[in-house]
């Protein structure tokens, strides 16, 4: 998306996230606004879902998916009407993370915003604020998706999971709040894992395997982290931000917020924080 009357070259931001979501939800939602305020933007579905390319569909990993930033990198850094030395990342709920760290290897991302993020591999592995963080469980969980390997080899298919289901009176907050946004007319869409298709059971294997973050504290560019107050994910950007180093690095807390209302709720995304972020970063 390009800002409309642009007769320069601008500064460009790539747009990814939630993990399991599509273009055509949150991450376009913030690549318009972008470009309303003056930037070059471009949304992308990551690898093997929405409308990329790749087989077989609906598989994550840490590597491809930081990769997926860096290759929007090449996209914008070679195209007539962008600054290549003016380029950052945006990265939202899972892409969050990837963000983080595609900037840790990455040196033409010049800023980067991670909104309500998670460390999917962190939670992967360890489960909801560490509960499961042991041998065994992780033990457990590589047996059962193994088996799973062998079983979709042996059927020519691949088993995926069951995301979002209607939840239950009883069932965390964060739960129904997933619900309200990818199962109804709020946020679905039909190309999304996280309205229904369901991600490659298997490929979480690569994510209980390989950590995130390992050189954040590395990075040199410019990061802000914005989370929500009431967020269940709060720790996530909390803990990135806690390795991050240099006077150009940014934690916000968004008062009131959880972890979905950065996803849509223009009343609690700080856009006008996020601008000046990018201006002040981007110039």
């Amino acid at each position: 998306m390009s800002p409309k009357g642009a007769s320069r070259k601008l500064p460009a931001i790539a747009v990814s996230g939630p993990f399991g979501a599509v273009k055509e939800q949150s991450s376009g939602l913030y690549a318009q606004t972008l470009a309303e305020r003056g930037f070059i933007t471009i949304a992308f579905d990551p690898s093997f879902t929405g409308e990329s390319g790749g087989l077989p569909r609906n598989v994550a990993s840490p590597d491809i998916n930081t990769e997926d930033f860096c290759a929007a990198v090449d996209y914008l850094s070679t195209r007539n009407d962008v600054d290549p030395g003016r380029i950052g990342i945006l990265g939202i709920c899972g892409f969050g993370g990837f963000a983080i760290n595609a900037a840790a290897i990455d040196t033409r991302i010049k800023a980067t915003v991670a909104s309500t993020m998670y460390d999917i591999s962190r939670c992967s592995a360890n489960g909801y604020f560490d509960a499961s963080d042991n041998a065994a469980a992780r033990d457990a969980m590589r047996r059962s998706l193994n088996a799973q390997r062998t079983e979709d080899y042996r059927n020519g298919t691949y088993r995926r999971t069951v995301m979002n289901p209607e939840p239950a009176d009883d069932a965390p907050q964060f739960m129904k709040d997933y619900y309200d946004y990818y199962k109804t007319r709020r946020g679905y869409h039909p190309r999304s894992v996280n309205s229904g298709q369901g991600w490659n059971m298997t490929s979480a294997l690569s994510f209980i395997n390989m950590p995130i973050l390992a050189y954040s504290s590395e990075i040199g560019s410019a990061v802000l982290v914005v989370h929500g107050e009431n967020a269940h994910s709060r720790y996530f950007g909390e803990d990135a931000f806690k390795k991050l180093k240099g006077d150009n690095k940014e934690l916000l807390i968004v008062p009131g917020a959880n972890h979905t209302d950065l996803y849509d709720n223009l009343d609690k995304i700080p856009f006008d924080k996020i601008e000046e972020f990018y201006n002040e970063y981007l110039k």
